[in-house]
């Protein structure tokens, strides 16, 4: 979203100068001079005019590439990146720009190839890579698995971006930068984007339903420079809203901003930070806006307001000192005479390294806000968490069709539609990076989850059937939230719940002597009578006793994890979430062909790889040790010299767990 350039990067300062045109005698000096005012509209069709008439060098293509990230077009920045690295003294950070790009252009495969690519490259940097990878295929995953909700593109959409709505009187408010139509308007440009300024707009809903004619609100609310992202009180008549003003720059001596390729502006241009600012509707008019008492836009930015539904509780973005990452979210209390707590920080179950940004609360309370800190598909993505100030439960992604490879952001849910209809804003798609705002509809059919809950055989007993367990205590979550519905399963070791198709659930065993076990089902509904279908395995909870992990397969002579393997891989995470005094170890078993020493060593560095990635999903390396055992416990004749089925070998080709504590 064009949005990146004036919410996200906020350790960066924006130069506001007006566009300038580019001659016919386009140079590199000029270009150059484009590309340092932060102008990268108007920079990277200068570069380009350079490459009709001179060979390409590294540095031109590698430009155009940094421009167009930083406009954030990454359908163009795929194409040049690709470009850059076919020079060879390309510098590795272009092959993770390259890996960022396909990833928002939903090319998940190309994407992790990337990624992986660099990790090897960038030794300091491989874990980061190895998470970003693993992004990619659960972005895959839930690609193929939507949640059943419809989306719309609203009719309202300019050709420019349209995003970040928000309920107000009979319709919404939004930010779009947008021509203005009305006769003598002013459509000053910006020059990064190359697009006028960003201004709130008013849509109201007719009687029918239907949208009316799109209205900027009027001054003092909107102003010259960037106005967006706000939010009303519940009855109307006080709007919190994001706002730049110009400012003079004190020049530092180095870029603050580790991922940005944009130099500083020089000396005493005039730069902008976001600030909040304040409106109130008095004598049927907006009063001047008051700022914000924690502005400081000399330092740091605060934006994206966003309120508690009782009002009482300011959440916000910013890059203050002191945060955990490149923006974090924040919160202020309103006290007894109307003023605003101090700022604090939302905690580290919200914020990462990363960009938190766009808060909302939905009428129950539940945050919604966009991040690329914690795992996702490319971009923004919009997540959920339950809680209030700095206590949060676990954060949820919403998935698809929410969230994409480009930028999901802004989400607002109808206050009579129970959580199922809203807005958001997106990117997706889009040839320039442009947003637009959709409207989404979910439709869930109701239907029974059956279950069985049994007991799985211990590794050396593997070939007879489980059996199954009765008086388990089952606990149905919806994911995300933390109240359960709970059965036990029956002599038979059967239950069952009430569900409904295409929500995500959560099953939780758990009984006296054995281990936790969680399950995540999302069924497919068709009719009230299906039946949705889960057997629930438990292991007894006894030290030394070793259980086949299923479905963990390795491509021949190799040791890497494929992506059914890290699937199955996930399920031992979750297991070891829930049970977290268990220790385990990991061990990885050939069949007799091959070497010993072959063997033994293909095993170990198989365990080694699945402990890795188990570490890398977050469990403590202390809980979880790594072993190869080779061919050295067969669990059938297949020695060596004995004709076996394949079958017969894939036995003894497994991986297992024992418990240690």
């Amino acid at each position: 979203m064009n949005l990146r350039l004036l919410f996200l990067p906020f350790s960066l300062v924006f130069f506001l100068g007006l566009s300038r045109p580019v001659s016919g005698q386009t140079d590199l000096k000029v270009a150059d001079r484009l590309y340092d005012e932060m102008a990268f509209a108007q920079a990277t069709e200068a570069y380009k005019k350079l490459l009709d008439k001179n060979e390409p060098s590294l540095e031109i293509i590698q430009r155009i590439a940094h421009g167009y990230r930083l406009m954030n077009v990454s359908k163009e920045a795929e194409f040049w990146y690709a470009q850059v690295l076919a020079f060879p003294g390309a510098a590795s950070i272009n092959t993770f720009f390259y890996a960022e790009a396909a990833r928002r252009n939903g090319n998940y495969e190309k994407a992790k190839q990337l990624y992986l690519q660099y990790g090897n490259q960038v030794k300091s940097d491989q874990a980061m890579a190895m998470k970003l990878a693993y992004a990619c295929d659960q972005a895959q995953y839930w690609t193929k698995n939507p949640q059943p909700v419809a989306l719309t593109a609203e009719t309202f959409n300019s050709t420019n971006s349209d995003f970040s709505p928000v309920f107000y009187k009979n319709g919404i408010v939004f930010t779009s930068d947008r021509e203005k139509q009305e006769k003598g308007a002013d459509n000053e440009i910006y020059a990064w984007t190359g697009k006028p300024y960003l201004q709130l707009y008013y849509l109201e809903k007719d009687k029918d339903k239907n949208w009316g004619k799109v209205q900027p609100l009027p001054e003092p609310v909107n102003s010259t420079y960037h106005n967006g992202a706000a939010v009303f009180s519940a009855d109307g008549n006080t709007v919190f809203y994001t706002r730049t003003n110009k400012e003079k720059y004190k020049k530092k001596k180095v870029n603050t901003d580790p991922t940005s390729w944009a130099n500083p502006p020089l000396k005493d241009a005039p730069v902008s930070r976001l600030e909040i600012y304040i409106s109130q509707f008095k004598n049927n008019e907006w009063t001047k806006p008051k700022p914000f008492a924690y502005n400081k836009p000399r330092e740091y930015s605060v934006g994206h307001p966003a309120l508690s539904p009782n009002g009482n509780i300011l959440y916000f973005a910013s890059d203050m000192p002191g945060g955990f990452g490149e923006t974090d979210l924040y919160y202020c209390t309103k006290e007894a005479d109307g003023s605003w707590s101090k700022p604090v920080n939302c905690g580290n179950v919200v914020n990462t390294v990363g960009k938190e940004c766009f808060p909302t609360l939905a009428p129950d309370g539940t945050l919604h806000f966009s991040s690329d800190g914690h795992l996702g598909m490319g971009g923004l993505d919009l997540f959920s968490a339950k809680g209030t100030k700095a206590k949060w439960q676990a954060v949820t992604n919403l998935e698809t069709p929410f969230n994409s490879g480009g930028d999901d952001f802004g989400i607002i849910f109808d206050p009579e539609g129970k959580g199922e209809t809203g807005y958001f804003s997106s990117n997706r798609g889009s040839e320039s990076g442009t947003d637009d705002i959709y409207s989404f509809k979910s439709s869930r059919v109701p239907c029974t989850l059956a279950g069985l809950t049994v007991e799985q055989p211990e590794a050396k007993q593997a070939q007879t059937e489980g059996k199954p367990l009765s008086n388990v205590t089952l606990r149905l979550y919806r994911a995300g939230d933390t109240t359960a519905l709970v059965s036990y399963s029956d002599k038979d070791g059967k239950f069952s719940f009430p569900i409904q198709g295409g929500v995500k659930y959560i099953v939780k065993g758990s009984k006296e002597g054995y281990l936790t076990k969680s399950v995540e089902v999302m069924p497919e509904c068709q009719s009230v009578l299906d039946l949705a279908k889960l057997a629930l395995t438990l292991n007894k909870n006894k030290v030394n006793s070793s259980y086949i992990v299923e479905n963990i397969y390795y491509d021949l002579d190799k040791s890497e994890i494929r992506p059914d393997a890290a699937r199955e891989l996930d399920k031992l995470v979750v297991m070891l979430q829930d049970n977290p005094e268990v220790k385990i170890e990991l061990s990885s078993h050939t069949d007799s062909r091959q070497t010993d020493h072959y063997n033994q060593m293909l095993s170990q560095l198989r365990a080694d790889a699945a402990v890795k990635y188990i570490i890398s999903r977050g469990i403590d390396y202390r809980r979880i040790t790594a072993k190869g055992y080779g061919e050295s416990q067969l669990r059938n004749r297949c020695k060596d010299g004995v004709n076996c089925s394949e079958d017969e070998h894939q036995l003894n080709r497994r991986t297992e767990f024992k418990l240690i504590k």
